[in-house]
């Protein structure tokens, strides 16, 4: 089992998620709505990475338009991209 993030990285997490793109924010939205009190390190860590991606190209992931592929694709990133892509709870 993984370690729930605490309040204060929770809140530095939800900092860190604020987008360009309002589609990405709805997806981000939705996310935190469903996720938030069970969210842990490591998906934390998977959701950064996701962050870390421009836009666009973290706009592709959600639609289902691409894959992540090469150090994208990686167990946590792929968790927490599926968490993201749900359309109902």
């Amino acid at each position: 089992m993984d370690t729930l993030l605490d309040e204060r990285a929770l809140s530095k997490l939800h900092w860190r998620c604020r987008r360009g793109l309002l589609e990405n924010d709805l997806f981000i939205e939705r996310f935190f709505g469903r996720y938030e009190s069970s969210l842990t390190v490591r998906q934390a860590r998977g959701l950064e990475v996701l962050m870390d991606l421009a836009d666009n190209d973290l706009l592709d992931l959600l639609l289902r338009r691409r894959e992540p592929e090469g150090d994208l694709a990686q167990p946590d990133v792929m968790v927490v991209l599926d968490m993201l892509r749900q359309q109902r709870p």
